[in-house]
């Protein structure tokens, strides 16, 4: 049965970094530009997650997943954010002024969260002012400079396989792998048969063209960030809820990874986002197991990508573009 944990743990693992890797190839795909901020947006997501959980107005049964709402939400307008205020006005710009902006968005992120939670009456702020009290079951601030878990508030069951042996997955990969499925099939129909998604991908194609034929540019554009920090939330509080602990940098890692596995199936490509997500979270699954150093996990990922790309450039389902000079 260890290697149906592996394939178990992959899957889930995998299905996060595939969720992610949707952002990056939306953003990619219809407006040309690397959100490497992408990964920071996942931080303010779970971190988002983690103060409405701890909300007293929101006890109750469905108070769990109002908070997920709350992270889409705040998640999508800071994406939308982000688009108008650093990246709009440089669509014309080289690539190596957007790699730089979104390396600044990053770091800005980072501290702005490492400040507001470090900070001294934030909870008072949001009693006061909001009328929403924020605080654990023993009255105790959240906020503060400390390493924050939200694995206490994601209580999944397991379900049992009765086999040769028990398999036990837990209740939290098949959500995860569930999740994942769901969101590819509704951005798929979304792309393919939506007015705005038509609008998306005639901005992909030929941005210029679809000016002239009436689409409006930046809303297109704006939207697309919206849905992939969107799905950044989503994939932040299943990232951290596996557990991994939830600090100001806790984005980057899966970030990075996202973005190898968007790269490997094909950045720009929605099944090549699931299938880079879903094989890059195999091989570090089989990695932990088999080697007997786990700190080699990381080199085995990014070897894969190497490997990838020196025999399919543009991913398993990227695809060449020839453009006529």
């Amino acid at each position: 049965m260890d290697i149906m944990s592996v394939i178990i743990n992959g899957l889930s693992i995998g299905s996060i970094y595939a969720i992610i890797a949707l952002g990056y190839t939306m953003v990619y795909g219809i407006a040309k530009m690397l959100n490497f901020a992408h990964g920071d947006v996942i931080m303010v997501g779970a971190y988002t997650f983690f103060a409405a959980a701890h909300a007293r107005n929101l006890n109750g049964p469905a108070g769990p997943l109002i908070a997920v709402l709350i992270a889409i939400v705040l998640c999508a307008l800071l994406g939308m954010a982000i688009e108008f205020l650093a990246y709009r006005s440089l669509r014309q710009a080289p690539s190596l002024a957007v790699l730089i902006t979104a390396i600044g968005v990053s770091y800005l992120l980072q501290n702005v969260m490492q400040t507001v939670m470090s900070l001294d009456g934030v909870d008072r702020f949001f009693k006061n002012v909001l009328g929403v009290v924020i605080s654990e079951n023993n009255d105790k601030p959240i906020f503060g400079a400390d390493t924050k878990m939200i694995t206490d508030l994601v209580n999944m069951q397991s379900l049992d396989i009765h086999l040769s042996e028990t398999l036990t997955i837990p209740g939290l990969a098949i959500v995860t792998i569930a999740v994942n499925l769901v969101i590819v099939v509704l951005l798929s129909l979304f792309v393919n048969y939506t007015k705005m998604g038509k609008a998306m991908r005639s901005v992909s194609e030929d941005r210029s063209a679809a000016q002239l034929m009436g689409i409006n540019i930046n809303r297109t554009i704006t939207v697309t960030f919206a849905i992939g920090s969107a799905l950044a939330a989503i994939a932040g509080i299943l990232y951290c809820a596996f557990p991994h602990e939830l600090v100001p940098t806790t984005g980057s890692i899966p970030g990075i990874k996202a973005f190898i596995a968007a790269v490997i199936g094909g950045i720009g490509s929605i099944p090549g986002a699931l299938i880079g997500g879903l094989l890059l979270g195999f091989v570090e699954q089989l990695s932990r197991s088999v080697l007997p150093v786990t700190e080699l996990t990381d080199a085995v990922v990014y070897s894969v990508l190497i490997i990838v790309l020196l025999f399919r450039p543009t991913g398993l389902l990227g695809k060449k573009i020839r453009e006529k000079v």
